[in-house]
């Protein structure tokens, strides 16, 4: 997979994440069913609830897929901008 940071690398996570993407989807489609439905709110809470729980696990997945190649390979490259642009998206994800 392309970076876009300037160099070339794999992740090994790429299956699973687009595995959990796929069922995230789902289940967010499976929400708006239950909103166009007028499902109880509660429902909805909880079942939005789950869906904020596998995004995090999936950032978690990612982060921890980028540490082990993309950050490695920038510390070896000393890319500069790479760690920058990991900074700045840690602190965007953590808002």
């Amino acid at each position: 997979m392309p970076g876009s940071h300037g160099h070339q690398h794999s992740h090994t996570q790429t299956k699973a994440v687009l595995n959990r993407m796929s069922r995230l989807i789902g289940h967010l489609e499976a929400i708006k069913r239950m909103v166009e439905e007028g499902r109880d709110c509660s429902e909805v809470l909880v079942q939005l609830s789950a869906v904020r729980s596998a995004i995090n696990g999936v950032s978690k997945i990612i982060l921890k897929d980028h540490l082990e190649h993309c950050v490695v390979d920038a510390v070896k490259e000393n890319d500069k901008e790479a760690i920058a642009q990991l900074n700045k998206a840690i602190d965007q994800f953590m808002k």
